[in-house]
């Protein structure tokens, strides 16, 4: 838990994370903030989907489909944004302690979960259109 609520606090305390290590070449932390940015732009981008879906995209004939869809893609959009913050955090760290970036599986889960998110809306739509 002590982990957890220490990674929280680099989150909030930018001082937190300059207290360690040395100052990396300044491009580099650039390049993480634009890493960063890039990261809540689609975090954005599926709560606006998932917004866009709860008001616009007509009743399916699967009963609360249009919600699951919905929900889905806002719970995933505020898992990227919590996720971005944390792997810059941790980033920006790891280049001041002169240590390997951190590996991370979260792309190839988000690609995996759109991925699978748009083959089921395939078959929903091919479902919806030959009946």
């Amino acid at each position: 838990m002590a982990g957890v609520l220490g990674a929280i606090k680099r989150w909030f305390d930018p001082e937190e994370v300059r207290r360690v290590g040395a100052t990396p070449d300044y491009r580099f932390s650039l390049a993480n903030e634009r890493t960063f940015l890039a990261w809540i732009r689609t975090g954005l981008a599926l709560v606006a989907g998932g917004l866009a879906t709860a008001q616009f995209l007509p009743p399916l004939r699967v009963a609360h489909l249009r919600e699951v869809i919905s929900i889905a893609l806002l719970l995933l959009g505020g898992a990227v944004a919590v996720r971005a913050v944390d792997r810059w955090a941790r980033t920006e760290r790891a280049m001041r302690l002169g240590r390997d970036l951190p590996a991370s599986r979260f792309p190839a889960l988000l690609a995996i979960l759109v991925g699978a998110g748009a083959a089921l809306l395939v078959v929903v739509v091919l479902v919806q259109a030959f009946d």
